[in-house]
């Protein structure tokens, strides 16, 4: 577990020790693991992070309400079958030579459609990506609380299976099975079923103490009085009820522009004029601006 925690800070990830350990039992127990926690605490990056420590290839898919098996899946190159038609318009023209009914012609056809309906023509999309890529891979399945809640079905065989079927082709396994990173922001509750075939990992803005680690390091141009600063005043601002809290990527970017300012401590009136790094949503800029007193305290 130490080592997880090393790898993946190697990777600019600064995890907690439950972050690690979680990482640390999905690899070892070849179990899928569900990150579930507020927008902006950096899900999709711990993804990524344990891509790189593990040394996988990432596959992401980007689940949205509609979302099919088909379009996670696979979808035929139907321009280039078309191409290929026109070339081997003769041949076609052979295989029909002295078919006397439709029915017959249709047959011949018939019999050559794996021809079209084969890997040539065939373009994966990230999970079957994930499946057929040669080396180990990871497949992140990005806000999968956006799915419907039958696409969660279509997930759990898959999981379950490191396998997959397409009509055309038949099923095809995985040739190294994947890592699955799932994460959700909770916009629906998911299936007990799928809860249970994942280890779940609820991930929280981090506290003071990791969050100025972070500030450090992704951002050393920030002088240590003005970082302390900076995430001493997110930490403040996270407190009140906001439709939207500033996301670790927002406490960086807030951090850097004061430094493009030229500031070296924060004052009310600074923290005022920069609120728009901070916060995207006016109802929160201007609660926020109500209490910059609190806000921008030693």
């Amino acid at each position: 577990m130490t080592d997880a925690l090393a790898r993946l800070e190697e990777t600019g990830y600064l995890a907690s020790t439950e972050i690690a350990t979680a990482v640390f039992l999905a690899d070892r127990l070849e179990k899928p693991i569900l990150v579930e926690g507020p927008a902006g605490v950096g899900k999709t990056e711990l993804a990524r992070a344990m891509a790189t420590a593990l040394g996988r290839p990432l596959f992401r898919l980007q689940c949205y309400e509609g979302l099919d098996e088909a379009k996670a899946l696979y979808e035929w190159e139907y321009s280039k079958q078309l191409l290929y038609t026109q070339i081997l318009k003769d041949k076609l023209g052979e295989t029909l030579a002295g078919a006397t009914t439709l029915a017959e012609a249709a047959d011949r056809i018939g019999a050559g459609e794996s021809v079209f309906f084969s890997e040539r023509f065939l373009l994966p999309r990230p999970v079957l990506r994930a499946l057929m890529s040669p080396e180990p891979a990871l497949l992140l399945v990005d806000e999968v609380d956006k799915a419907d809640p039958e696409f969660e079905a279509f997930l759990l065989e898959m999981l379950a299976d490191a396998a997959v079927t397409i009509p055309e082709l038949g099923t095809i396994r995985a040739k190294a099975i994947p890592r699955a990173v799932l994460t959700s922001n909770a916009a629906r509750e998911l299936s007990d079923a799928l809860r249970r075939r994942c280890l779940h990992l609820h991930i929280e803005f981090p506290e003071r103490e990791r969050e100025l680690r972070i500030v450090r390091i992704r951002a050393p141009e920030v002088g240590p009085a003005l970082a302390a600063q900076v995430v001493a005043a997110v930490e403040r601002i996270r407190r009140l009820e906001l439709k939207k809290p500033p996301s670790i990527s927002e406490t960086l970017d807030w951090a850097r522009s004061l430094v493009v300012l030229n500031a070296e401590t924060l004052s009310p009136e600074l923290v005022a004029a920069t609120l728009n790094v901070l916060l995207k949503h006016t109802t929160d800029v201007e609660k926020v601006r109500s209490q910059l007193g609190q806000i921008a305290a030693p």
